[in-house]
């Protein structure tokens, strides 16, 4: 994980030679960029990422075999490095976000766009690895050996979401939200009456939701457990979860097993 003394570890992955030497170029303008490797398919990409360890991906989102989701499947999501993808489809951007993407770019590349995705990738890793550090320094003040496997059990949870109004940040708790909804890179939360929009991915926010009182019910939904009173069978095995306020959502049939599980 990079910090202010070490180099951005990034391995380009696309099929197009064009695409990989422009990246190549931008890349190499920036100092603080090691690129550790390319790749021109996504079988040589799942080997690249496991031998080389990246910290950051540039990843071509449509490949032919493999493509840049079947590289996120086949390696796994808890081992997955940070991602960026690479698309000449804009439509793709929503399912990037799906899989924890940091952010995504289009072909042709456009300097500043690029140079902006990695200063947010900058950003988000080097709090990642703060998080990792207070993890280890609170293990070590209980005496213990710190674990170094990936966070799958959180000890805390989101406890409130800062949202903009205005000049200023409002604190809402989590459990005044009835539920939230996906819009690209940005998020909707529902609360009451109020509408407010948080510049984050519903994937991202979902890992900071205690699951025991959210669940997934869409590819573009969050609800509050709390607030589904009713669930009816839908067409193709969907289900309409009522909520506490009489508005109605559709829970997908990929969703639905792990809502039904919750609520029972």
């Amino acid at each position: 994980m990079p910090d202010a003394a070490s180099p951005l570890r990034v391995l380009v992955v696309d099929d197009e030679p064009l695409a990989r030497d422009s990246l190549r170029v931008i890349l190499a303008a920036e100092p603080d960029v090691e690129l550790v490797g390319e790749c021109a398919d996504g079988a040589d990409a799942v080997r690249a990422i496991r031998e080389l360890g990246p910290d950051l991906v540039f990843l071509d989102a449509r490949m032919p075999v493999m493509d840049g989701f079947d590289v996120v499947a086949a390696v796994g999501p808890a081992r997955m490095p940070s991602v960026i993808f690479v698309t000449a489809y804009d439509a793709h951007a929503v399912r990037a976000f799906e899989v924890h993407a940091l952010d995504y770019v289009l072909k042709p590349f456009d300097d500043d766009r690029l140079r902006a995705a990695l200063a947010r990738a900058r950003t988000q890793l080097v709090l990642q690895r703060h998080g990792a550090l207070t993890r280890r320094l609170a293990a070590l003040l209980e005496g213990r050996e710190p674990d170094e496997r990936p966070d799958t059990t959180r000890a805390t949870w989101l406890t409130r979401l800062q949202v903009p109004v205005g000049d200023r940040i409002r604190l809402v708790r989590v459990e005044d939200v009835d539920w939230l909804e996906g819009a690209g890179n940005y998020v909707r939360v529902h609360s009451g009456r109020e509408r407010h929009l948080v510049r984050t991915t519903l994937a991202s926010l979902e890992r900071e939701l205690d699951p025991s009182r959210f669940a997934r019910i869409h590819r573009s939904a969050i609800v509050n457990l709390d607030r589904v009173r009713e669930l009816e069978p839908y067409a193709g095995g969907d289900y309409i979860a009522f909520l506490a306020d009489g508005r109605k959502l559709r829970v997908s049939r990929t969703y639905r097993d792990r809502l039904l599980d919750v609520r029972r």
